[in-house]
Formats: structure tokens, sequence, C-alpha cells
């Protein structure tokens, strides 16, 4: 991945179709946007090839939150585009994430985590301002225990999001997908454990944060 300075490579191509001229003008700015996009440091992220069955144009990209050696939390995230709309959408564009982390205890332990880890979503999106419709998702929370030749190692939590929703198209038909991208990667630095940046909407609620790599 690039290097963790708040702003993604442009080393690979996320679709073959977005070098091809035919590609619809809204489309093309949609993917302009996400390339522009200034991110918090200590974000590492580049384009990756996408889904090629989900509509007819896509761009993906993976990002991960890194603090020292050890990678906090990881995500993807994919703009779709159907120019004759969707009606599922109500909309032509469409914005497709998962985000995992390993949990501490004291936060796994926590009886509102996908509440809460739900609202970190909404809440990041609100508090840019940005319009958008028909989010849907799940918020799946997993343990690990270990046995045998693994006993010493600690029961691990893994939570993980999976989202989608529709952002609203601005001037000249594409979505501020620049700042959806910026409230996508608060989520993400959210589920790892940092303290947001951005003003936080009320109903938003943080969990404890994460200890460091080194903490006992």
């Amino acid at each position: 991945m690039a290097a963790a300075q708040g702003r993604f490579s442009d080393g690979a191509e996320g679709t073959d179709s977005a070098k091809e001229t035919s590609v619809p003008i809204p489309f093309r700015r949609a993917v302009d946007g996400l390339k522009k996009a200034r991110l918090r440091p200590g974000i590492e992220i580049d384009p990756v090839r996408p889904p090629q069955r989900l509509a007819p144009y896509a761009y993906a990209l993976e990002a991960a939150v890194v603090a020292g050696d050890e990678d906090l939390a990881d995500g993807r995230l994919i703009l779709l585009h159907d120019p004759a709309g969707h009606e599922a959408w109500h909309g032509t564009f469409r914005l497709v994430t998962l985000v995992r982390a390993e949990l501490e205890p004291e936060m796994a332990a926590d009886p509102l985590l996908p509440e809460v880890c739900w609202s970190w979503l909404t809440g990041a999106l609100e508090a840019r301002g940005l319009s958008y419709g028909e989010a849907s998702g799940t918020v799946t929370r997993a343990s690990s225990h270990y046995f045998g030749g693994l006993a010493e190692r600690r029961p691990a939590t893994q939570i993980e999001i999976r989202a989608s929703w529709t952002p609203r198209e601005g001037v000249g038909g594409a979505p501020d997908t620049a700042a959806h991208l910026s409230a996508w990667c608060e989520l993400l630095c959210q589920i790892a454990g940092l303290e947001p940046v951005a003003p936080q909407d009320p109903g938003v609620v943080s969990l404890p944060q994460r200890r460091g790599p080194h903490h006992p």
C-alpha cells in the first residue's frame, strides 16, 4: 500500500474501463474525486481491481489504519455507477464497504457495540453534511478461542461492518466522493480505536479507545 501520508496513491488502476473515453463523465468525475481526496495521516490506501458484475462501472480501493508496524483496521470501499439508474439504489451511484478490526476485550464486551459501530458510519456522513439515502448493512461480532497448541493465545474478537448507501448526486451528476471517502476513513479510524477528527453528531457514541500495541 501507499505510504501513510493521508493521501491515496494512484499506483494502480481500480478498473480498466476508467481509462476508456466511453466512460460516462459523471463516473470519471466521481473517480477523480476519490483520487484527489486528502485524508488524515496514518491511513494507507490504494486502488484495487473492483468486482466486475455489480454495475456497468466500478472503482474500488482498499485501506488500512496503521500504527507503527501494526494494522489496527482495514477495509474496502467500492464505487458503483449505473447510468440507467438502479431501482434498489434510488440513484445512479452506490457506495459499498467492508471494514473490520480486532477489538480490545472491553470494547468487545459492550452490549451496544453494533449500534455504536453503525452510528459511526451515519455520524461521519452527517458530520460532513452529506446527503445520502437507502443506507443498509450489518455489524457482525465474532469471537475466537484458542486450544491445543494455540492455547497460549488470548481470546480475540473481531468486528466487521458491511454497508452500502446511495450518495446524492451534485453538480455535473457526480456525488462528492472526496467527502464520502473522508467520512468512510473516519469510520475506519474509529473502528481502529482512534479519536475522531471531525465534529461528531450528538447521537454518536464513543467506545473506550484501543490500547497501544505494547500495552499489557
